[in-house]
């Protein structure tokens, strides 16, 4: 039988029921600023890391809601593409005229979000916001103004909740610090 996930994880940082704390505020906070805008609000998510964050807080929001979501690559497969952002899956739908919040599971250095802000701007939103459960402001590049952020977090390698290392750990109901042995090899 192989390694368990936990075995790979140094510390939760944010736990269980942190977590569902933290993201029923944010859906009475989104809730109180689109209640009077008589639009549809349509949330964004990047997959695949945002789906679980996306899914407890599509439930944690009193409106009307939809959701889309959206596939992207922050770099290239050559080291002389690192930086280059491609969008693999598009919107099914225009966002012309509707309320549109992106929904992020973590915000780095912001690049590849300002990027996919700027896409969507140009596609003609009544308004747009952006939406993470975590904010990682230690190694922000690109300023953005972020409406809605779930937890300012230190700049450790973190995994769960969605957050994988090499396609795991998605699964766990946690925020955990993964262990620098594993991702140093």
């Amino acid at each position: 039988m192989g390694r368990r996930l936990e075995d790979d994880i140094q510390e939760i940082l944010y736990g269980t029921e942190e977590i569902v704390h933290r993201v029923a505020e944010l859906g009475e906070a989104i809730t109180a600023h689109y209640r009077d805008s008589g639009r549809e609000l349509l949330l964004v998510n990047v997959l695949k890391g945002g789906a679980i964050f996306v899914a407890d807080l599509m439930r944690a929001i009193d409106l009307e809601t939809s959701v889309d979501f959206m596939a992207i690559s922050a770099y290239g497969p050559s080291s002389d593409e690192i930086g280059v952002v491609r969008i693999l899956k598009d919107l099914e739908e225009p966002i012309a005229d509707k309320d549109v919040l992106i929904v992020e599971d973590i915000i780095d250095t912001g690049l590849t979000c300002n990027y996919l802000r700027q896409s969507l701007a140009s596609r003609g939103p009544a308004s747009l916001e952006i939406c993470t459960l975590l904010d990682k402001t230690v190694r922000r590049i690109a300023e953005m103004p972020i409406a809605f952020s779930g937890f300012d977090v230190p700049d450790l390698f973190v995994v769960g909740y969605g957050l994988d290392y090499l396609q795991r750990y998605r699964n766990l109901p946690y925020v955990g610090v993964l262990k620098p042995e594993v991702y140093f090899g």
